[in-house]
Order: C-alpha cells, then structure tokens, then sequence
C-alpha cells in the first residue's frame, strides 16, 4: 500500500461525497453521542427524525437526565432496539451527570464505560464533536477496507486494528464520513464494486 493509493482513494471519495443525515448535529458532543447511539441497526432517517423529536424535549444531557424511560421510548420509537436504547440513555444520562459533571467525555475509555456505547460510536463523538483522530469502523468501512484490499478481516473490530496499522493518521478523521457516504450511495455489492472499477481504484479482472 502506498501513500499515492490512500491519496488517490480519499481524493476520489471526496469528489464524490454526498452528506451523511447525522453530521447536521455537527460538533455538539450530547447529540452526536446520542444519535449515533440511536442509529445502530437503524436507517440514518428514522435515527435523525428520531433524534430531532428527543432533542425538542431534551436539548442537553441535563434535560434527558429528568425524562423517564417510558418518555424517552416514546420520542424514539420507532429506531430499532428502542426500549434497550431507552434503558442505555436514561442511564448514560445519570452517569455523565454524576460522573462527568454533565460534559460528554472527550477519551475512547470513559465514553466506551457508558451504556450502549461500543468502540464505533466512542470514536464517531471524538472524530466528529472533538476532532480527536480515530477510526470509526461500521459496515460501510468494514466492506469498503476489504473491498479495496487494505484489509482481510472477518468484522468490523479487527478492521480498525489493521486501519490503525496501515492509514496516515491524517486519514483517519474522513475515514467514516467519507466511506459511509460512498456506501450509501452504491448500497449493493455490485454497485459498490462497479464504482471502485470505474474510478481505477480496485483492478478489474
């Protein structure tokens, strides 16, 4: 791998990006940790209207600690795994505000000890609400890496691990914004693989 193909491949997606839904909450670390809580096996629409009602109730960490579970399942319905995520956001709301003094935690270790909270969604918050370089590896990151030969992996987790090894940490920040717009847009395997041929930047066989 060298640095012209990682140069030639971000260059590329970057040409042809389309925004992601929940990158409109920007830098704000409670609404970008909670969203993405939220768009776990969830449709990036559903998890921003749902997000949207939530907020309207709860606009910061403080105000989602004084809402019950029960309110809470109501604003999100209908994301997927509502009534778990419910149980995570009442009980993450507690945590950052007794433990946290109400400020999102801004390293990988004290944001992956909240509930419901996995490595992907840890570091999505530090990348998009606190520009702290780290891969946020999902789906799209995990077939596209694979797709394009940087990595040979079985799951999502061990892709970071290798991502970690192989891409410019100057890379990393634009690593999910940039690949999960690409995997959206050409959402089937064919797609995705006639894209990358087109642009030359897999080798046709």
């Amino acid at each position: 791998m060298t640095k012209d193909n990682f140069k030639k491949i971000f260059s590329t997606f970057d040409r042809n990006y389309v925004p992601i839904p929940l990158e409109v909450f920007g830098e704000n670390p409670y609404k970008t940790l909670v969203s993405t809580l939220l768009s776990s096996r969830t449709k990036d629409e559903v998890t921003l209207k749902s997000s949207k009602r939530l907020f309207e109730e709860a606009p910061n960490i403080n105000r989602l600690g004084k809402l019950s579970q029960t309110k809470i399942q109501k604003l999100i319905y209908p994301v997927g795994f509502y009534k778990s995520k419910a149980r995570h956001l009442a009980k993450l709301a507690d945590m950052v505000i007794q433990n946290h003094r109400g400020k999102i935690p801004n390293t990988k270790e004290e944001l992956m000890k909240l509930p419901g909270v996995g490595r992907k969604t840890a570091n999505l918050v530090l990348n998009r609400a606190f520009r702290i370089p780290a891969i946020a590896v999902d789906t799209h990151v995990h077939k596209i890496s694979n797709l394009l030969s940087w990595v040979k992996t079985k799951t999502p987790e061990k892709t970071e691990v290798e991502l970690i090894k192989i891409l410019p940490k100057k890379y990393w920040s634009d690593t999910n914004r940039l690949f999960v717009s690409i995997g959206r847009q050409f959402n089937t395997q064919k797609k995705l693989l006639s894209f990358l041929k087109r642009k030359k930047l897999i080798n046709t066989p």
